[in-house]
């Protein structure tokens, strides 16, 4: 099986010398010499893989096995994730939500209990909550502002505790070394949803994190046209998820995985215009007339701001809005005017948008109250002064509409 690893077939192992964060994502596990010069890995489409004599087939001496355990397709990408991340390996997954189980199924399971930040993924809750449970794990949910406090949740049979940072509708940042701290002491394994800012702009390993996940749907591939998830992971954890990626059968199809391999070439400068824009277009939604609030990490006036300044290099261009309040048929007027922002489940792709969203029902171990609708907006790679006049024509409709 293709572990993901920098080997002599990943350009990023060619030099003794650190090389930066672009230079990882523009030549790691890519070697054009295995491929009679062609600068981007081929797309090997197969099953079947033989073998050159009997000894070698009864003892699975190949560099490839069979085509569910990778390809120099996949191969590649992993090699170039696991330069970028700095983990001991990558696996990849259909989904970002296939990630997130795989990695949870090969961490904890009947009889475990699991600490799950409030904040996560609504799915993620969805599986902790449905399939997780008739599994016979149990999970806890806490407060993404806990710290070092918890400590006092954990149980003799808490196994791991997963984190989310920012959470990807409500914002709020976690101090994710003191919680790794706490789960170290412990013998805790820890695990990190990091797809809002990518490894570009918090690497979850270099602060002791286990198990790095990321939705490579979003930023990864950045142009909406494919689905992928990707683990990280250090040790054993590595060991338990490669091992419950393989019990699963479950595998990549090598035209997602090429498309994904594409995409991560120019994440550096897709990142840097996304964080760019998002600033801006942040900074302008916080002094409209409309809007009671940001919640944006990288706005100095986030109640989060001081540890994303601390811990993270970047942010991304997904962040929330709270509006002031105004009724519902004023809220639907704004997004039906919309004509730049589309509305979607998703982000991470060149296009901008926008959802509506509530997480009143699906917070347990806190409490949403918000003052007025809350929006979630993705910015795009569009140019900021058209979005601005596409959003202040659907501000203007809206005060219409609340006018009556």
């Amino acid at each position: 099986m293709s572990d993901g690893r920098r080997d002599d077939h990943g350009a990023d192992g060619a030099s003794g010398a650190e090389r930066g964060t672009a230079t990882k994502i523009v030549h790691a596990g890519r070697d054009p010499r295995r491929f009679d010069g062609f600068v981007n890995t081929p797309v090997v489409r197969g099953s079947t893989v033989l073998y050159p004599n009997y000894d070698d087939l009864i003892h699975h001496r190949a560099r490839y096995t069979y085509g569910r355990h990778g390809n120099p397709t996949s191969e590649s990408l992993q090699v170039a994730l696991t330069a970028l991340e700095g983990g001991d390996g990558v696996v990849l997954t259909p989904s970002g939500l296939s990630a997130v189980t795989t990695a949870l199924l090969a961490v904890a399971g009947s009889g475990d209990h699991v600490l799950m930040v409030d904040s996560v993924y609504r799915p993620t809750r969805n599986f902790c909550d449905g399939l997780f449970a008739r599994l016979g794990a149990e999970t806890t949910y806490y407060d993404p502002l806990i710290g070092a406090g918890i400590e006092a949740l954990i149980r003799p049979n808490t196994k791991a505790i997963f984190l989310e940072a920012p959470g990807s509708q409500s914002f709020e940042m976690q101090d994710v070394p003191a919680i790794v701290a706490v789960a170290k002491a412990r013998g805790i394994t820890t695990l990190i949803d990091n797809t809002w800012a990518t490894p570009v702009f918090f690497k979850p390993h270099a602060f002791g994190v286990d198990i790095s996940i990321q939705s490579g749907t979003k930023y990864i591939c950045g142009h909406a046209d494919v689905s992928i998830g990707t683990i990280s992971a250090v040790g054993d954890a590595l060991r338990k998820v490669r091992a419950t990626y393989s019990a699963l059968g479950m595998t990549v199809g090598p035209d997602d995985i090429a498309l994904a391999a594409r995409g991560l070439r120019t994440l550096a400068v897709r990142l840097a215009h996304h964080q760019k824009a998002g600033l801006e277009m942040a900074e302008w939604l916080a002094a409209r007339p409309e809007v009671s609030r940001v919640l944006h990490p990288a706005l100095p006036s986030d109640p989060g701001h001081a540890i994303w300044k601390r811990d993270f290099c970047g942010a991304s261009g997904l962040f929330s809005l709270i509006l002031k309040p105004v009724p519902e048929a004023a809220v639907a007027a704004f997004f039906d005017a919309l004509t730049l922002f589309g509305m979607g489940y998703s982000w991470g792709g060149y296009e901008s948008l926008a959802i509506p969203f509530d997480c009143k029902d699906y917070r347990t171990a806190t409490r949403w109250e918000v003052e007025g609708p809350a929006v979630r907006v993705h910015i795009g790679l569009e140019d900021t002064a058209d979005l601005k006049a596409d959003l202040d024509q659907a501000f203007a409709r809206m005060r219409q509409v609340a006018a009556g």
